[in-house]
């Protein structure tokens, strides 16, 4: 089987996931308690305005009517209107999201380098006074919340020491490059405004190191052990036995098998931060799709509500593929039994 094939057959299988997703939400998003018109209107609004909101809504339809006017509007690009923004969800998802997405690539960029290099030097030190110490604070890490990491950085390097900015994407007096995707880092240095590019970096260091800290303890315990295992195999010993070098060693036997259940779960881990980046948001005053997606939930935004989630799915999707990919690439075995379908 090529790889594009393999490609398209997840994409196939991954429509009806989406399409089981879409069910479960819409089910769920008219079983939340409370009236979606009365909470967009308000308590002092007149009954027949509720009335009114309601049957533009659909509500007095049968779920499954409802339903199927949402789907069909969906496959032509639109999920509604937001009750709370009073704006088309799609275009709220298209003006929030690239700064969640922002502010999750800088974060997994961290995580990966972090736990990749920390991970790979205990494994090779192992029981060393390094590796201890880095088992302990992994530990940390996963123990302690991401919300207790994004208070405690706020507190230390945003108040007490006042290194960092702790809140929004810019500081005033910045002025904000044009919008071409969204994101400010390359939209800034698409236009040139270099000043804007380093101020979004260093508004991204708190809320981006908070939402990768439990990603770098998981990933780092990972590649630790997985890299101590593989020293143990006999293909390492035999190839130290025939002199190859120790760094071809390193980059062509060891890391390839050691990358692969490291790849597999970073898969699941960014996609988890796209879904809970919500707390980081509303902590660090971050306008992105999270906090939207919040806000939806809290004030019963039926479109909102299933557009966010849906996203979500889509990205969930588009990243395990991806780590499909990557895994296929790292494992011989797996590209062979491929060629062999």
């Amino acid at each position: 089987m090529k790889m594009s094939r393999f490609i398209a057959k997840r994409l196939f299988y991954s429509i009806f996931v989406l399409l089981g997703l879409s069910i479960i939400i819409f089910l769920m998003s008219r079983i939340f308690p409370g009236d979606p018109a009365r909470t967009a209107l308000g308590t002092l609004a007149p009954q027949w305005a509720v009335d009114k909101l309601r049957e533009q809504l659909h509500l007095n339809d049968p779920i499954h009517v409802q339903y199927w006017i949402w789907l069909t509007n969906a496959f032509h690009g639109d999920l509604g209107m937001s009750l709370v923004t009073k704006r088309p969800v799609m275009k709220d998802i298209i003006n929030f999201f690239p700064a969640t997405f922002e502010l999750v690539v800088f974060s997994i960029i961290i995580s990966i380098t972090i736990s990749i290099v920390v991970g790979v030097t205990a494994g090779r030190h192992a029981n060393s006074r390094f590796d201890n110490i880095v088992r302990i604070a992994s530990y940390l890490g996963i123990a302690i919340p991401t919300f207790v990491w994004a208070i405690m950085s706020m507190f230390l390097f945003g108040y007490m020491w006042k290194m960092l900015p702790v809140l929004g994407r810019l500081s005033s007096g910045i002025v904000y490059p044009p919008r071409i995707t969204g994101m400010i880092t390359v939209d800034a240095l698409l236009t040139g405004n270099f000043a804007a590019f380093f101020d979004v970096l260093k508004h991204m260091i708190l809320p981006g190191s908070a939402l990768a800290v439990g990603r770098i303890a998981q990933d780092t315990r990972l590649m630790r052990a997985s890299i101590v295992e593989n020293l143990r195999k006999d293909y390492i010993a035999a190839a130290t036995s025939y002199g190859i070098p120790e760094r071809v060693v390193m980059f062509k036997y060891l890391m390839k098998p050691s990358l692969i259940p490291v790849v597999s779960i970073m898969g699941l881990e960014i996609s988890g931060a796209m879904a809970g980046s919500f707390i980081i948001e509303f902590i660090f005053n971050w306008p992105g799709f999270g906090k939207y997606g919040a806000n939806a939930m809290l004030n019963k935004d039926l479109n909102a509500i299933i557009g966010s989630v849906m996203i979500v799915g889509i990205f969930f999707a588009l990243i395990n593929i991806v780590v499909d990919v990557i895994i296929a690439y790292l494992d011989p075995r797996i590209r062979m039994s491929m060629r062999s379908e």
